[in-house]
């Protein structure tokens, strides 16, 4: 299984202080969230695209960075939550796909794509894939 490479400036990291992080879990399930990229141009997975988890906070339209991950070679990266940390709430996945398509050469109609999503069960593994072209992109959940 491969792993995603992280950024060296960044590192993996999560927004806020470990103590937050874990009082902010403490009503967790089992589940996790995991997501992967596939190039559908070329038919090949996306990597080194930057992808990035946020959580709304309630009540107001502001939003909480959790996670930011790199896609390897297999378009894939390590779970943007890992099994425990999922909790009920509002998620926003955000590919940052322009820079992505200027690494290839190519100009892309959707600088990024937002995914937003709810998770009711915390116990449920979810998988949020992202197929992209320069003009098109589709999303689903998968299992």
């Amino acid at each position: 299984m491969a792993f995603c490479a992280v950024s060296p400036a960044t590192g993996p990291w999560l927004s806020g202080t470990e103590d937050s992080q874990a009082d902010s879990m403490s009503d967790a399930g089992n589940g996790s969230l995991t997501t992967h990229v596939l190039n559908t141009v070329t038919g090949l997975p996306a990597a080194g695209l930057v992808i990035r988890l946020d959580q709304l906070v309630e009540p107001g339209p502001q939003w909480r960075e959790l996670a930011q991950r790199y896609t390897d070679t297999d378009g894939r990266c390590q779970p943007l939550l890992a099994a425990g940390q999922a909790k009920a709430g509002t998620y926003k996945l955000r590919f940052e796909t322009a820079p992505y398509w200027q690494g290839l050469g190519h100009t892309s109609f959707y600088p990024y794509v937002e995914v937003i999503f709810t998770i009711t069960d915390p116990a449920q593994k979810l998988h949020v894939p992202l197929l992209i072209s320069p003009y098109s992109y589709t999303t689903y959940r998968g299992s």
